[in-house]
C-alpha cells in the first residue's frame, strides 16, 4: 500500500511540475491575483486523479489482494480467539 501511494504522490508532483512550468512559460493562463498556486494544485489533482487510476491499475490491484489476505487473516484470529473464549 505504501507502494502504491508512494507512486501516486508522483504522478501528482509530476503533474504539478509540467503545470507549473506551463503556467509560467505562459502556455497555460495565470489563476487570479494570488490564486496561481491554487490554480495549479487544483490542475494538477484533476489530471493526476484518472493519470493514476490508469497507470497504476496493476499496483493497486496487487494492494488490494495483500490487503484482502491480512483482514481474512485477522477474522481467523478473531474468530479463534471467540471458539477459545466459549471453551472455557
Amino acid at each position: 500500500m505504501l507502494r502504491y501511494t508512494l507512486m501516486r504522490l508522483g504522478i501528482f508532483a509530476g503533474c504539478f511540475l509540467a503545470l507549473w512550468g506551463l503556467v509560467l512559460v505562459g502556455a497555460l493562463p495565470r489563476g487570479l491575483g494570488d490564486s496561481n498556486l491554487l490554480w495549479v494544485l487544483m490542475l494538477s489533482i484533476v489530471i493526476s486523479a484518472p493519470l493514476s487510476f490508469v497507470l497504476l491499475r496493476k499496483v493497486r490491484d496487487q494492494a488490494s489482494v495483500e490487503v484482502v489476505a491480512k483482514v481474512d487473516r485477522a477474522k481467523g484470529r478473531l474468530a479463534a480467539n471467540r471458539s477459545q473464549e466459549d471453551a472455557l
